[in-house]
């Protein structure tokens, strides 16, 4: 067994980790990196980045196959197109293997030691990797642990034949005839919306009373007519019980109670996420816990001296992002820096169609903390780019304190609109008011116009409406 030693050590090569090493690494911390699988995590090998690459492509293809059926109101028509999904898998995992050596080379330009191998806690300072090459042991000041999320499995449905997590969905080379989804969260819809625009029939099974209900229901109602739209059947209120005898169904209990089954040739569960706290020896360690999370401070600091946690095993909301914004700041903080988390607003994006975004309070997230809020929303079929993208569905929402103004969330559902997050997050962090937002020049035509109108109209002047 060789022995080595760093001031810093992260395990998990995920967003958030492998963003803390890099920034460490140029900050001149000798650092070391601990990672079994391929660099980038879930995000970038079996979730982010190769679901949005089957989402565009899934998009693609319906769109051609919309214009082959004479249903473009472009007035384009074309032959029946076809799929050839092997093609479309072989182009999804070629982006995913540039991004794997993107980081890599990004890690070794940092001056980023990279340890490939399961690395296992023997205290809290040292851990122990079971590399191709036999055992490493690693010793280092500060360790992070940056150990991502898994996909929750229901005791009665087990990952295994039929029964697939979103990691086996992205890895399929067929389309399924028919798909069943449980759990009509974004995960859920964000891949079987791919697969119903690829020709799956898809049934989506939601126990709560609709779907998408971590927003609130003018965010989800597009979402759900457009499902209707791509022939989606959705079956909110009911509850998946088990396989059939023969596993070539799940039983299903609807909302009046009724016992059925529906057939399918892959049953899809994603009924969330949990995190990845076990099997590398966490139990050896005195870490405070926030349930099922590792607790943190505000410079994601555990309670155990020299050991930081960071992403998902932190809690809620469970977000690349989050967990890379907490990764540079970890390593500016083990590198001297005086830093402390303060973010006003972590935006949260569903990949659906339409896509919805949600950054700061809601409505109803603003009124229980006890402010005199108002909202107002500018619809996108009084956009003129929104229309010239033959999609008019949805609208921005703007929430405002009553006072002064003070912009406390913006949420929004539309085609594209995830682009818009960034502006909207600025405008938080910026402790911008509506007058600021109204008084920006907006270009035209651009769909970002509706956060300028919404804004208008709050102050009792929208010119488009």
């Amino acid at each position: 067994m060789t022995e080595i030693t760093c001031k810093l050590l992260v395990v998990g090569a995920g967003p958030g980790g492998y963003t803390c090493a890099i920034r460490a690494g140029q900050l001149g911390t000798d650092t070391i990196i601990v990672e079994a699988e391929k660099p980038g995590g879930t995000c970038l090998n079996v979730g982010c980045i190769p679901s949005k690459a089957l989402i565009h492509a899934a998009g693609e293809y319906e769109t051609i196959a919309r214009a082959a059926e004479g249903e473009s109101a472009l007035g384009i028509s074309t032959a029946k197109p076809s799929l050839d999904f092997a093609r479309t898998i072989a182009w999804k995992d070629n982006i995913v293997r540039r991004l794997n050596g993107g980081v890599a080379g990004l890690l070794k330009r940092a001056g980023v030691r990279s340890v490939a191998g399961y690395a296992r806690f023997r205290d809290g300072k040292t851990v122990e990797v079971e590399t191709q090459s036999g055992r490493q042991m690693i010793h280092a000041e500060t360790v992070v642990i940056a150990t991502g999320s898994e996909p929750v499995a229901l005791p009665f449905l087990p990952f295994g034949g039929r029964v697939i997590s979103s990691t086996e969905a992205l890895a399929l080379t067929e389309i399924p005839r028919k798909l069943v989804v449980v759990g009509g969260g974004y995960i859920g819809l964000e891949l079987g919306t791919a697969f119903a625009k690829m020709g799956a029939a898809v049934t989506v099974v939601e126990a709560a009373p609709r779907i998408l209900p971590q927003y609130d229901g003018d965010l989800s109602d597009p979402v759900a007519r457009r499902l209707t739209a791509l022939g989606v059947t959705v079956l909110t209120g009911a509850k998946a019980k088990a396989l059939v005898a023969d596993g070539t169904a799940l039983a299903i209990e609807t909302a009046s109670g009724e016992q059925t089954s529906l057939e399918a040739d892959k049953i899809l569960v994603t009924v969330g996420r949990r995190p990845a706290t076990s099997g590398f020896g966490l139990e050896t360690l005195d870490l405070d816990m926030d349930g099922p999370f590792i607790r943190i401070d505000d410079r994601c600091r555990t309670s155990m001296h020299g050991i930081s946690a960071i992403g998902d095993v932190t809690g809620e909301p469970m977000l690349a992002h989050r967990a890379i914004a907490q990764g540079e700041m970890v390593a500016e903080i083990v590198a001297g820096r005086r830093r402390a988390w303060d973010r006003i607003s972590i935006p949260a994006i569903c990949f659906t169609d339409p896509e919805i975004v949600t950054v700061g309070l809601s409505p109803s997230e603003a009124s229980s903390k006890g402010f005199d809020v108002k909202t107002e929303r500018f619809p996108f079929k009084a956009n003129g780019r929104a229309l010239t993208l033959d999609r008019e569905d949805g609208f921005i929402r703007t929430v405002v304190r009553a006072d002064n103004h003070l912009l406390l969330g913006v949420q929004g559902v539309g085609t594209g609109i995830a682009e818009l997050s960034a502006a909207f997050s600025l405008a938080l962090e910026m402790g911008a008011r509506q007058e600021d937002v109204a008084m920006t020049i907006h270009a035209h035509p651009t769909q970002s116009e509706a956060f300028h109108e919404a804004a208008l109209k709050s102050l009792g002047h929208a010119i488009h409406i």
